[in-house]
Formats: C-alpha cells, sequence, structure tokens
C-alpha cells in the first residue's frame, strides 16, 4: 500500500481501527532511523508526563522534529539574555474594558497626616526608632534632627541586632552617609522634596544596586555586581531616602533561610518567614524607616504577619520590577513593608507608575484620601476564616493544616493552645466590631470556588525555571542550600523542564476564569477581609489583586494579622479601609522588646 493510499484509506476507517492499522503497518515496515539523540523510545517515555499515547509511526516523526529542535535549542542558549529582559507575553490583570485610568503621578504631593507642631526631638534620639514615616519627616522637615543623626541611629541599631537577628545580607553605611549628607545640604538650602527626604531603609536583597553586591540569598550569586540600580532605588533616591542595608531573603526568594544563615523575627527568635525575611524583621525591629520587599506568591505578606508589620502588596503591574530578580514573570509585585499604613502609602507614592523599562507597569492613577469615610465603604469578610474554629482532632487523629498556619492568619490550628484559640478569636470578633462602629456595611461571603487555584501552582514553577535556567544546566543551582538542607528548587527547576509547553498555555488561560470569577467578587465589595489564609493569599496572587497586611492581636508574643484584598489599582481604599482600624486599635503602637 502506497503512503498516499495508505492515507485515503485511513481517513475512511474509525479511529480505533485506524490506530489499529497504523501500528500494524509501521511495525512491518520498521521505524525510520532518527538523526539525532532523541529516538521514538526516548518519545514513548516522554509521553507519560503529560498523559499522552501517541502511535509508533507519530513518535518516529516526532523524533526527527524534536532532533531538528535540539539544534534551535542550542543556538537560542547561546544568546544571552540578561535579567532585565522581559518575555515578549505580558499578564494584566485587568479583565478587556476594565482597564485603569490615569495619569500616573509619582513623587506627586500627597495628602498626608502630620504630627502637630509640638513634636519635640526625644533627649534620646534612638527613642524615635519605632515613630512613624510621618513623624520622623516632621523631625527632619522642621530641622529638630539631621538626617545623618537618624541615619546614624538605625545603621547602630542594624549592628547591634543583626548577631540576633541576621537580617541584613550587606550594610551600605558608606553610600548611606553620603546620601544623608546630600539630603541635609538639600534641606538646608530650602530643597525640602517630601516626607522621604533624608529617611533611611532597606531593600531586599534582590533590588540591583549599582556597585553593590546583589546576591539573592543565593550561593551562586553571592559575588554577584550590577552596574545600575532597580527603577524602585532609583526612584527612593531622586526622593531623598537614604538606603541604609541591603535586607536578606530566603534563597532565590524562597523561605527565610538564606547562605547566611537563617532570618528570625524580633518578638519570638523564630523565623522570620519569607521572602521578604529581613525587609520584614529589620522593619519590626525598628531598625530601617521602612522597607522595600517582593511577593510572587506571599512573600510580602507572609513576613509581615510573623513579624508584625504593615506590608503593602500593590496591584500587579503598579510598581515596576526592573532590576529586581525575575522570579516568576506573571506574578512578581514590589511593595512598602512599614510599621503603619500611611507610611506604606507614601512609599508607594514613589515608586509607582511606568518608568519605560517594565512592559508591564499600568499608567494608573494613585487616589488617597486619608480622612475619607467608612460610611458607605462595603466590606465582605470571608466568613469561614472569621467562624469559631472546629473542635480539636480527637486522640491520635493528624491534625490538618490550618488556614493560613505559619502567616499569622487562621482561626486556631497547630501551635495554639485552647486558651489562645480562644483569644484570636476574640480578636476577630473584634475586627469585625470596630469596623461597624466605624460605620462600615460588613456582610459574610463564601469565597467563589477557587479550586483552579490549586491547579494553577506550577504556572510560577515553569516561570522561575526559565530565569535561573542557567544555573539549573551548568549544575551551580546544587550550590544552593537552607541551612543544612539542600534547598527543594534545585528539584523545582529540574522538574518544571518538563512541564508540557501546551499545559502552560491552558494554565494562563484557566487563569483568565480565575480572574473574572474573583473579579465578580470584588465588584460587589470596596474591601476584603480575610485571615490571610493559603487559599486567599495564593488566589489573590494570581489575579493581581492589591493585598494589605495588618496587626489586629498579639498572641503568645506573636502578632496576629488581617489581610485585606482590594479592587485593582485601588490600594488607596483599601489603605484607607486599614487605617481607620489602625487608628482605632492599640495595636499599631505595639512593637517587640529587643534585648
Amino acid at each position: 500500500m502506497s503512503n498516499e493510499t495508505r492515507r485515503k484509506f485511513l481517513k475512511t476507517v474509525p479511529v480505533a481501527v485506524a490506530g489499529a492499522m497504523a501500528t500494524k503497518t509501521f511495525a512491518q515496515q520498521g521505524p525510520p532511523a532518527a538523526a539525532g539523540p532523541i529516538t521514538p523510545d526516548t518519545i514513548e517515555c516522554a509521553e507519560k508526563i503529560p498523559g499522552l499515547d501517541f502511535h509508533s509511526e507519530d513518535e518516529a516523526a516526532m523524533a526527527n522534529g524534536l532532533n531538528r529542535n535540539l539544534t534551535t535549542y542550542a543556538r537560542l542558549r547561546d544568546i544571552k539574555i540578561t535579567p532585565d529582559i522581559d518575555p515578549a507575553i505580558m499578564f494584566k490583570p485587568s479583565l478587556p474594558g476594565q482597564e485603569p485610568k490615569g495619569p500616573a503621578t509619582p513623587g506627586a504631593r500627597l495628602r498626608y497626616t502630620k504630627p502637630p507642631l509640638t513634636l519635640k526631638r526625644p533627649a534620646n534620639l534612638e527613642d524615635v526608632a519605632f515613630w512613624p514615616v510621618t513623624h520622623l519627616a516632621a523631625l527632619i522637615e522642621r530641622k529638630l534632627v539631621t538626617s545623618t543623626e537618624l541615619t546614624k541611629m538605625y545603621l547602630a541599631r542594624l549592628k547591634r541586632y543583626q548577631p540576633q537577628l541576621n537580617f541584613y545580607v550587606t550594610l551600605t553605611e558608606d553610600l548611606a552617609l553620603q546620601q544623608a549628607a546630600k539630603a541635609d545640604a538639600e534641606i538646608k538650602a530650602g530643597k525640602y522634596k517630601g516626607p522621604l527626604h533624608g529617611i533611611p531603609w532597606g531593600g531586599k536583597d534582590l533590588l540591583a544596586t549599582k556597585g553593590i553586591r546583589t546576591t539573592w540569598g543565593g550561593e551562586p550569586y553571592m559575588q554577584q555586581v550590577f552596574d545600575y540600580n532597580a527603577s524602585v532605588v532609583d526612584r527612593l533616591t531622586d526622593a531623598g531616602a537614604v538606603l541604609v542595608a541591603k535586607l536578606a531573603l530566603g534563597a532565590l526568594a524562597q523561605g527565610d533561610m538564606w547562605f547566611g544563615g537563617q532570618t528570625k523575627n524580633p518578638w519570638n527568635g523564630g523565623g522570620s518567614s519569607g521572602s521578604s525575611a529581613g525587609p520584614g524583621s529589620a522593619t519590626a525591629a525598628g531598625c530601617v524607616g521602612f522597607a522595600i520587599g517582593t511577593e510572587t506568591r506571599g512573600s510580602i505578606i507572609s513576613p509581615s504577619s510573623v513579624n508584625g508589620v504593615v506590608g503593602l502588596r500593590p496591584t500587579y503591574g503598579r510598581v515596576s520590577r526592573y532590576g529586581a530578580m525575575a522570579l516568576s514573570n506573571t506574578m512578581d509585585k514590589l511593595g512598602p513593608m512599614c510599621r503603619y499604613v500611611e507610611d506604606a502609602i507614601l512609599v508607594l507614592n514613589v515608586i509607582y507608575g511606568p518608568d519605560k523599562k517594565d512592559g508591564t507597569v499600568a499608567d494608573a492613577a494613585l487616589t488617597w484620601n486619608p480622612t475619607l469615610p467608612l460610611a458607605g465603604i462595603k466590606i465582605g469578610y470571608v466568613k469561614n476564616e472569621f467562624d469559631p474554629p472546629s473542635p480539636p482532632p480527637a486522640a491520635g487523629a493528624t491534625a490538618g493544616r490550618a488556614a493560613g498556619a505559619g502567616r499569622g492568619g487562621g482561626r486556631g490550628g497547630r501551635g495554639f493552645t485552647p486558651e489562645q484559640q480562644a483569644e484570636r478569636r476574640k480578636n476577630f470578633d473584634n475586627v469585625l466590631a470596630t469596623y461597624r462602629k466605624l460605620g462600615a456595611k460588613l456582610e459574610p461571603v463564601e469565597l467563589p470556588d477557587i479550586s483552579i487555584t490549586n491547579t494553577l501552582g506550577f504556572i510560577l514553577d515553569a516561570e522561575a525555571a526559565a530565569s535561573f535556567d542557567a544555573i539549573t544546566r551548568s549544575g551551580e543551582v546544587d550550590l544552593l542550600h537552607t541551612g543544612q538542607s539542600k534547598s527543594t528548587w534545585p528539584n523545582t527547576f529540574k522538574t518544571a523542564r518538563f512541564i508540557p509547553a501546551v499545559e502552560y498555555i491552558q494554565a494562563n488561560r484557566a487563569r483568565v476564569i480565575l480572574m473574572r470569577q474573583f473579579d465578580a467578587l470584588m465588584n460587589r465589595y470596596h474591601v476584603l477581609i480575610s485571615a490571610g489564609s493559603d487559599a486567599t493569599l495564593s488566589t489573590t496572587n494570581l489575579t493581581g489583586q492589591p493585598a494589605m497586611a495588618i496587626k489586629c492581636g498579639i498572641v503568645n508574643n506573636s502578632p496576629q494579622i488581617i489581610m485585606l484584598t482590594g479592587r485593582l489599582y485601588d490600594e488607596g481604599t483599601m489603605a484607607r479601609v486599614a487605617m481607620a482600624f489602625e487608628q482605632a486599635t492599640e495595636w499599631k503602637d505595639r512593637h517587640p522588646t529587643l534585648a
């Protein structure tokens, strides 16, 4: 039977019969030789990964095509793809027809709460270590304190508590003193730039800083130095802020373990969570005025929860990622970690908006009204996360992971005594009672079916594997450790090499369904309040929603938080709702006691 006759015949018979005929005919003819290392047997084994089963004839044809592809891949790897280059495929969190309105005006004057004119410099300058940025700014603007004095105070605290907390990788002392001196000269000359002028800050050590090493927390990059700054670094420098330290992160933005050990939280000496472990710990310990962290799937909210600081995760595409280590190009976000809500908005106001370097950044306006009344604000709270906890498991039973365990969220769960669970429940009840007193309209909500979230985790794996393909192929990835144990990244990167491109595309299409579901929910409410559960956290990172963590209690010397989720590009309303609770309760001024 000729090939042409055979093709016509196979079109006329049922699929099952055609498959049998194809297999038999191919077996009689024998497979053509594969021109390379990939054989039909190789493909037959590989078919198990995506759950496929092709005929032998197909496998022979595919082997030839795949061997030709190997040459193409080799040429592709010869192209130098630097960390600042994004894929041509970009993610937008806004659905069609719902694009945000501009323009973005980063650095524009923003209305904020200023302390009274009676504010004085304390006899011991270290007494201001935990003060809000708004108060620190007033000291500098009114020339009660110089930036140099403030910078030296924070540098001294960083050095003092580093052995205890292990929260920085590199102290940028020389640069800090130069920037502080420049700020003092500008302010003395009457050129005050705004509330961040002269304020010391710390940046997560995945932000490029020209001439200063940027280690990404991982062994293969311990001596890495860039010849440019990340966009957020440049914007903060232009605003007059003073960089005092490159703060620790878990290796390649995972956890709180880096090549220097584990970063601790200042409340109880436990881990700082990750991956913005250093920014969370240093801010909570009063060792910087504020910090910049990043989040892909919880790395701002989680360490903010453990350290009891205000973490603001902006909408995806709100802040330029240029110069920041790329983990997931469709999920990475940069944002402030502060001690007070209004401070976070002041920082966001400086760093947000297009920079002509990151094409995902939207030209979206930022609105902020610190006195916006809560009457008329609709708040949905995730009912099952605020309900009383289930009874403890029977003796011998295995307790399941509580929602938000390890993130400061959830009701009860392992690690809390019945008395502590009762205290946490009381704190959550007080959250709802406080908002009702403030005039907000609260409604319990059930989250939409977000089971899709659980099927999309490999999107991050695939994108992270692409970001670190070079060290995976060279074998340097095996140098990554977390303490004495090998990092889980090497296996993740290697495994992700076998994620089919078709499944990656299909997952991103399913992601749009999730975005539509969450958009429908957020259209009903201005803000969603949850306990920061894994489900809410993972889902909103996939949809690109902004979120904020704030303290709502201290239990067993550990902060307890609520997570507020806002509408896309509406960080202002979300932060206003957070600030109303913050100002109405005692928790804002509760800081850890350090030895």
